[in-house]
C-alpha cells in the first residue's frame, strides 16, 4: 500500500529542489523605477543616495548637491550596481519543518499545512547588461535580485498522537499551532524562498504535554511574488 503522507512529502521536496535549482538573477528589458538608489562603482566606495530617472539609454541622476540632473551614458553606467533598501511584507507557506530529536524520537520532517506573514528589511540590487544581437545592434537588459531578513508569525497544523506527548492523550488529531520566528529571504522576482528558524505554540489543552511546545525547528519559507 502506498503511504500517502510519504508520497506527499517526497513530492514537496521534489518541487522545492526544482525551484531552488532554478534560482537565477531575473533579467528583463525594463528600466529602473524612479527612486533613490545607492550607486556602487567598480573599485570605488559606494556613493551617497541619488534619485535615478531612467528615460532610456541615458540615465539622469539627481542629488542634493546639484541643481541640474547629471546625464550618464550607457557606456559609463553599464558596470554600476544600483541598490535600494526597503521594508518588505509578504505572505509565505512553510512546505516543511525539521524538528530536532526530542524525548527519544529522532529528527522529524513535518509537511503539515503552515502559512505565515513575514515582515522585514530587504535590499534590491540592479545591474544593466548589454546583449549583443548583431555587430551593429545591441539590447539593454536590467538584472535584478533581492535579499532580506525579518520576522514571521503564522498558523498551521501538526499531528498530535501519543508518540509526541509526555503522557497518553488517547486520541489522534490535527492540532492548531501558532508559529513565530526569524527568516532570511531570497527574491528571484518570480517567487520568494527563504530559510527559517521558529518555535510553535499548540493552542489546545494538550499544549502542556506536547514535546515540541516552544521548541525550535528549522524550515523553508516559500511564496509567489504577486506584485
Amino acid at each position: 500500500m502506498v503511504d500517502l503522507n510519504r508520497l506527499r512529502l517526497l513530492s514537496t521536496l521534489f518541487v522545492l529542489l526544482l525551484l531552488m535549482g532554478s534560482c537565477r538573477v531575473a533579467v528583463s528589458p525594463g528600466m529602473l523605477e524612479p527612486d533613490f538608489y545607492q550607486i556602487n562603482k567598480q573599485m570605488h566606495r559606494p556613493q551617497e543616495k541619488v534619485y535615478v530617472i531612467d528615460p532610456g539609454d541615458t540615465l539622469q541622476l539627481l542629488s542634493q548637491n546639484r541643481d541640474q540632473p547629471q546625464r550618464i551614458s550607457r557606456e559609463t553606467y553599464r558596470d554600476w550596481t544600483f541598490s535600494r533598501r526597503s521594508v518588505d511584507a509578504d505572505v509565505f507557506t512553510l512546505p516543511f519543518k525539521v524538528r530536532p530529536p526530542r524525548n527519544g524520537l529522532p529528527a522529524q520532517l513535518n509537511s503539515n499545512f503552515n502559512a505565515a506573514l513575514y515582515l522585514g528589511r530587504r535590499i534590491d540590487l540592479f545591474n544593466y547588461k548589454v546583449k549583443v544581437i548583431t555587430p551593429t545592434y545591441s539590447v539593454r537588459q536590467l538584472q535584478s535580485r533581492g535579499f532580506g531578513y525579518g520576522i514571521f508569525a503564522g498558523v498551521g497544523s501538526t499531528a498530535i498522537t501519543d508518540f509526541v506527548t509526555r503522557v497518553p492523550v488517547g486520541i489522534e488529531y490535527e492540532g492548531v499551532i501558532l508559529d513565530v520566528g526569524i527568516a532570511t529571504i531570497y527574491d528571484a522576482r518570480i517567487f520568494n524562498i527563504g530559510l527559517a528558524v521558529g518555535v510553535d505554540q499548540l493552542m489546545d489543552q494538550n499544549r502542556h504535554v506536547w514535546i515540541y511546545q516552544q521548541r525550535p525547528w528549522f524550515g523553508v519559507l516559500f511564496g509567489l511574488n504577486l506584485n
